[in-house]
């Protein structure tokens, strides 16, 4: 369903990102914001999911600042090469990239992101640094307790694992007594559990959350 286009940020850094198109009008625009596991497979498909659904779907290569074409599967090697290229990346620069994604889709209407592990991350901080968003939905983000000091600039509907040992579910409850304002839900299982090629992928929470997410998308975004 989808295609590679090349994206130029601000400070002039060109990179990939994965298009999804809708089959009609866009209801607007979704930035997928992937994992430590690059625009794989997996997040190619959540991009397509959200392009089913209407929406102009995008998912930026952020790693292509680091390291260009990366993309991995899930072992223990994959992880720990994947946060190595994470160390090697600034969240203001994937914020520029994010904007970015915003100006390519600007024209599909209203933007909300939505974000999964380090995704999570940027859709987070992106929920408090950046002006331009409807909405966003991070997921189990696990830097998220380091980013609890600023204001959010828009609704943010907060998705975490019971059992997750990236962020705790004491972790978890704390952000979300720190941001009243924002919905948190909460599900029995662990990290990464949207992700079906994950060992820790559980499906009743990934369906519910997505189903969650959608609603929040449809009432936000349009």
């Amino acid at each position: 369903m989808g295609k590679h286009v090349e994206l130029k940020a601000a400070d002039g850094h060109k990179f990939d990102a994965y298009v999804a198109e809708p089959a009609g009008k866009p209801k607007g625009l979704i930035v997928v914001a992937p994992e430590i596991f690059g625009v794989n497979s997996h997040i190619r498909g959540v991009t397509d999911g959200y392009a089913a659904e209407g929406y102009l779907a995008v998912a930026p290569a952020f790693f292509d600042r680091a390291q260009t074409k990366y993309e991995a599967g899930y072992t223990p090697e994959d992880i720990a090469a994947g946060v190595d290229l994470m160390k090697k990346i600034s969240l203001d620069d994937c914020l520029l990239d994010v904007n970015a994604a915003i100006e390519f889709g600007k024209s599909a209407g209203k933007v909300g992101i939505v974000g999964y592990c380090w995704g999570g991350v940027i859709a987070w901080v992106a929920a408090q640094r950046l002006k331009t968003l409807a909405c966003s939905a991070p997921y189990y983000g696990g830097a998220m307790p380091n980013f609890v000091t600023d204001k959010l600039n828009c609704p943010v509907m907060m998705h975490f694992g019971e059992t997750d040992h990236s962020i705790t579910l004491e972790q978890a409850k704390s952000i979300a007594a720190a941001y009243p304002q924002a919905e948190a839900f909460y599900y029995p299982a662990g990290h990464g559990f949207n992700c079906e090629q994950r060992g820790s992928y559980d499906a009743p929470s990934a369906k519910l959350a997505l189903t969650r997410t959608l609603e929040f998308f449809k009432k936000h975004v349009g």
